[in-house]
């Protein structure tokens, strides 16, 4: 009802005053009164007394012989009109012998307990001794009279009569209906004065009120620069120095947040790692650049509310009542890609759980290194177990047996052949280690390419007339030297011409050209051997990966020339590149910067 304060307050302002002053009114009057009828009292009693006092028939023992003298003498004009006085006397039955009203004959000898204006009880009570009192409404003119009964004792001590006396409260009764009305008027004035000064001070105290709510309406808006004039050291005072005090504190505070909250939102932008936020019923709420990508998450979807099946992360036993199944690590492959999942869940202030929180970290290039050394242990065990497999089992067989000196040549040229395959093998991987490591120390001189491919060409000129190949240099004349390390060089290009000259059937053609291009020296080698299939092109550089193993092996490769080629090239800051048709041939380019 009351929604306003200043309301509320002018309406308590109102009520206590009201209260206040209906008590204090209360209480004047029912004292006024009292005191007025008090007075009234005390008059008729000194009247009766000093009648009693003053009279001489009335002092008298024999009131019926005196009743004409005490008739004349309160009929004298002691009493005024609103008053009256009879005498009773105390015979067999109490009778009138005396009155000051008109018309007394008619009253007078009458029996007193049987009028009707005369209180039995008082009368009754005056013969005991007493002084009897009441206040009595007539019934024939509604009027409020005050009625006294006074014992008079003969000269012996005993009551020989009662004195009574009525006395009108007319005026008594005007005086409090006058001081009523005085009151009534006093507390409307009061009232009235109370409602324009409790609004006065209601308002003084609603407006700085009303002035902070505003500027906290304001400030729920988003509008933080709001300040509150202090115009007083009060409560109220108090209230805006506190209002301002919060606002600023407040203000830094979201400042401070913002300021994490870009922080955060940076971080989360631009995260290697894709991430992913989802509430319990799977809808996205938050998620990176990067997660997007990697789960092909466009603006449409977020706007869509897209939702995310844990099953295709590999998360298949999420269960939001059991919390030890919300917190893990899985592992997913998309595509060529491999990703580790972890996921945890996310709680609010009450800690019941909102979500969960999805990261997705590509270990791609781990995984492949992972099951690149796993693939190079094993690929080096093997190497290493068949030619000690054969040369223990030879030189059992040597030891154990009588055999003719033609076998057991052969059988030492077996552990000798395969002795420097091991050798190579050795010798292949420390060369590899020394590159990792960069233990190898180069030592870069002038070289020239045209003197390097044909003394190469001269090395392996048994090969070529074996396999009856023919070996085409095209060879550029202006070629210039190019500043390198000799052997290293010289290793790469007789690991690729021999290659050519390896995996190309009798009789192909090997075409081998240098020439100037810019700054730097390309270097080709084409043949029209086996070819490599597509499948492997993207690996033919990977330590011991071989196309066709045990082909490789019966050729006495170690799978190692052409890491070792890559790594050489690397180090001097040129590249090494092979196209291949599988069936149809091969072609290496080697480009060598000239300084």
């Amino acid at each position: 009802m009351l929604s306003s304060i200043k309301l509320k307050f002018v309406f308590v302002y109102f009520l206590l005053v009201f209260i206040a002053m209906s008590i204090v009114g209360m209480f004047i009057i029912d004292n006024l009164e009292e005191h007025q009828i008090e007075n009234v009292t005390n008059n008729m009693v000194d009247l009766v007394e000093t009648l009693i006092g003053t009279s001489s028939y009335i002092a008298d023992d024999d009131w019926i012989e005196n009743r004409e003298g005490i008739q004349n003498t309160i009929a004298s004009g002691l009493v005024d009109s609103t008053e009256s006085l009879y005498v009773i006397y105390d015979g067999e039955v109490p009778i009138i012998i005396a009155s000051s009203s008109k018309g007394y004959e008619e009253i007078v000898g009458k029996e007193a307990l049987h009028q009707t204006f005369i209180d039995p009880t008082i009368v009754l009570d005056a013969f005991t001794g007493n002084k009897g009192e009441s206040i009595v409404k007539e019934l024939n003119d509604d009027t409020v009279n005050k009625h006294l009964a006074y014992p008079v004792y003969s000269n012996v001590g005993k009551i020989k009569g009662v004195i009574y006396m009525t006395s009108n409260l007319e005026n008594v009764y005007e005086t409090v209906e006058d001081s009523k009305s005085i009151l009534t008027n006093a507390t409307v004035l009061a009232l009235i004065i109370t409602i324009f000064l409790g609004y006065l001070i209601a308002t003084s105290i609603t407006i700085p009120i009303r002035d902070v709510t505003k500027k906290a309406e304001k400030m729920a808006m988003g509008d933080f620069d709001q300040y509150v004039d202090v115009k007083s050291d009060d409560e109220i005072g108090q209230l805006a120095g506190m209002f301002n005090h919060l606002t600023k504190k407040l203000k830094e505070t979201i400042q401070e947040m913002d300021l994490e909250r870009s922080k955060l939102n940076t971080i989360f932008q631009y995260m290697a790692e894709g991430v992913i936020a989802i509430n319990i019923y799977g809808s996205i709420i938050h998620v990176n650049p990067i997660a997007m990508e990697i789960l092909r998450i466009n603006e449409e979807d977020l706007l869509n509310g897209k939702t995310i099946d844990l099953k295709s992360l590999n998360l298949n036993n999420i269960n939001y009542g059991n919390v030890s199944s919300l917190e893990g690590t899985e592992l997913l492959s998309l595509d060529t890609q491999v990703y580790k999942i972890k996921y945890a869940p996310y709680k609010n202030e009450s800690e019941i759980i909102g979500g969960l929180i999805i990261v997705l970290q590509d270990i791609t290039q781990e995984h492949k290194l992972d099951n690149m050394r796993k693939e190079f242990v094993a690929n080096v065990s093997h190497e290493l177990k068949t030619p000690i497999t054969t040369i223990k089992s030879y030189t059992e067989t040597l030891l154990e047996n009588d055999i003719d000196k033609d076998l057991e040549k052969n059988f030492l040229t077996v552990i000798n052949s395969e002795s420097d395959r091991m050798a190579r093998l050795v010798r292949d991987l420390l060369q590899l280690s020394n590159i990792d490591y960069k233990k190898t120390t180069w030592n870069k001189n002038e070289i020239s390419i045209n003197n390097m491919i044909n003394g190469i060409i001269q090395k392996l000129e048994f090969s070529i007339k074996e396999k009856e190949h023919n070996v085409v240099l095209n060879i550029q004349e202006s070629v210039p030297n190019l500043i390198g390390d000799n052997d290293g060089i010289e290793q790469v290009l007789l690991n690729v011409i021999s290659n050519a000259i390896k995996y190309t059937e009798n009789g192909g053609i090997i075409e081998v050209s240098a020439y100037n291009k810019e700054n730097d020296i390309v270097i080709k080698v084409k043949d029209n051997g086996i070819g490599i299939p597509k499948k492997d092109l993207d690996r033919i550089f990977e330590r011991f990966y071989r196309v066709e193993k045990g082909r490789s092996r019966e050729m006495g490769g170690t799978g190692l020339g052409l890491s070792i080629a890559e790594e050489i090239i690397a180090a001097h800051n040129g590249t090494i590149e092979l196209e291949s048709d599988f069936g149809e041939g091969t072609e290496i380019t080697v480009i060598l910067p000239i300084v």
